[in-house]
This record gives structure tokens, sequence and C-alpha cells, in this order.
């Protein structure tokens, strides 16, 4: 008879999994999430039967991760006018703290993404738009969360692309005037 699985060693190591994916991105092999959790690869695979099993996790913690910190950055607050809000959202998703989300992501917004994680893309930007439609009815223009997203989706995009950071605090800058006057 073989030995029972154990939730909570599971749980401590798609902990450490995902702390090591968001650091470095995810791996191509088993090997340094093993060296990172202190285990094997044969005793991920135990826990989680496939290499993509166990990364389709990390990614799905890391997406709750994200997005519970995310949200509460982007969710209006009564004492703040709503362009605040995105102007102080903006600088952590698109520093440090988001850097790693960043980093894990990017390269699931394509096809070869579509293994891992199907429908990505559409939850990747459907999952905002309600705490985004809350704080732009605050400026009576709900219907602008959509535009909101797409800009903050587009720099995000171009600062991956290109590491101008001048360039796109500034377009954001900008685009927060223009909603803010709107």
């Amino acid at each position: 008879m073989g030995r029972q699985r154990q939730p909570q060693i599971k749980q401590r190591l798609l902990d450490a999994c995902t702390d090591y994916a968001l650091e470095h991105g995810l791996p191509d092999r088993l090997g340094p999430l093993a060296a990172a959790t202190g285990t094997s690869s044969r005793m991920l695979i135990y826990h989680f039967e496939t290499r993509d099993g166990l990364l389709r996790e990390v990614l799905g913690q890391a997406r709750q991760r994200q997005l519970e910190a995310f949200t509460e950055l982007i969710r209006l607050r009564p004492d703040e006018p709503y362009p605040a809000t995105l102007a102080r959202a903006w600088s952590a998703i698109s520093g440090p703290q988001g850097e790693p989300y960043l980093r894990m992501f990017s390269p699931l917004h394509d096809s070869a993404g579509e293994p891992l994680w199907p429908g990505f893309r559409r939850t990747a930007t459907t999952d905002w738009l309600a705490p985004l439609e809350d704080g732009m009815r605050s400026l009576g223009r709900p219907e602008l969360a959509t535009v909101v997203l797409a800009v903050i989706r587009g720099l995000l995009m171009d600062l991956d692309a290109t590491g101008n950071t001048t360039r796109t605090h500034r377009a954001f800058a900008d685009f927060l005037t223009t909603i803010d006057s709107a």
C-alpha cells in the first residue's frame, strides 16, 4: 500500500516553487524547482504528477497573489480621487512589486503559453475590469474601465519590450491627466 499524500507538504512545495518562479521565471526543467524546495524532482512529480501540472499550479498561485495585491491597489478609496489611486497603482504594477509578475506572465500572452494556461489572455483581461469599473464610476465614467485596462496593459508591454520607464511613466501620467479632466 502506498503512502498517503500530505496536503501540507504539497502546499509548502508549491509555495517554495512559486517564490522561486516569481524571482527567476518559470524554469525549463524541474531541477531548479527541486533545488529551491530542498527536495528532488521525483518528489515534485509525486506531489504534482507532471512537470506541467506543477507549472500550472505555480502559475495559478502566482496569479492569485497578483490578483490580491493589485486588486487592492486599484480598488476605489472613498478618501482619494481615483486618478491618484491609479497613479499609485501604476507605480507598484510597473515597478519592483510588479516586475516578477510581468516576467512570469508575459510569455503567456502569446500562443506559446496556451498549453500551460488555456484562456489566460482572456482571464488576464477580464479579471481587472470590475475593480476598474468601480473606480471609474467614481468619476462618472465606468465605461472607461476597458480603456484604462488597455492603457495599463499596453504600457506594461511597452515597458517589458523597451525597459523605458521614463517614457512609459510619463505616458501614464499624461493619460491620467486626460481622464481626470474629461
